[in-house]
């Protein structure tokens, strides 16, 4: 059964959260899995292996504790994010080979627009290679609850990418951030949504 697609719009951190929390607390062996995207306004996650040392600048906005893996990273509009609540253990599949799946659906979609991209074993997300550096241009982060998931990933489709310089994103220091505008790519989460969640799609119904 193919997960079902929810498109969320711009809505809260917390909020999303907890539904989140609540959907994988209470489904049943035979709930379908949900795939949700949408945008947040701006804030920082931190994960639950988080070091506050990390977050380099104080600002406004709001740093969030969460349960899921990895250091801070941060949202805003017009980064699309893509939680994917799904039954891992149903499906059969193992947490870093799903890691593998959402990376390779983010490198396919951006192929789809000419941009290269590719995963890396010990830092998960998806990297480019412009000019002079590697950057990032979409991160991942699960939780698992009794073999089911829940967050996903963020992919930097166009926004202010200047929250990123108050952290050291995802625990690296100096790591570049990037994006598809930087490529000259004119699209938004809302017109990438249904593309991104195909592409999770195929990758799942290929372990079929």
């Amino acid at each position: 059964m193919s997960p079902l697609i929810k498109h969320l719009g711009l809505v809260e951190y917390p909020a999303t959260l907890a539904a989140m929390s609540e959907f994988t607390m209470n489904r049943q062996a035979d709930t379908p899995d949900e795939i949700w995207t949408l945008e947040h306004p701006p804030v920082f996650t931190q994960g639950q292996a988080g070091r506050p040392e990390h977050i380099l600048i104080p600002s406004d906005i709001p740093v969030v504790q969460i349960d899921r893996g990895g250091q801070v990273t941060y949202h805003g509009p017009g980064q699309l994010v893509v939680y994917t609540l799904l039954d891992l253990k149903r499906l059969g599949l193992g947490v870093r080979e799903y890691v593998r799946m959402l990376e390779n659906a983010v490198i396919g979609l951006l192929a789809d627009y000419g941009i290269t991209a590719y995963g890396k074993v010990d830092a998960p997300g998806v990297y480019v290679q412009m000019e002079f550096e590697e950057a990032k241009i979409a991160s991942l982060g699960l939780r698992i609850r009794n073999g089911r998931c829940y967050h996903g990933l963020a992919l930097n489709v166009d926004l202010d990418l200047t929250p990123f310089h108050y952290i050291n994103p995802c625990g690296y220091q100096g790591l570049a951030v990037t994006q598809m505008a930087d490529f000259g790519i004119a699209e938004t989460p809302a017109s990438l949504a249904a593309k991104m969640a195909d592409k999770i799609t195929q990758q799942i119904s290929r372990q079929g």
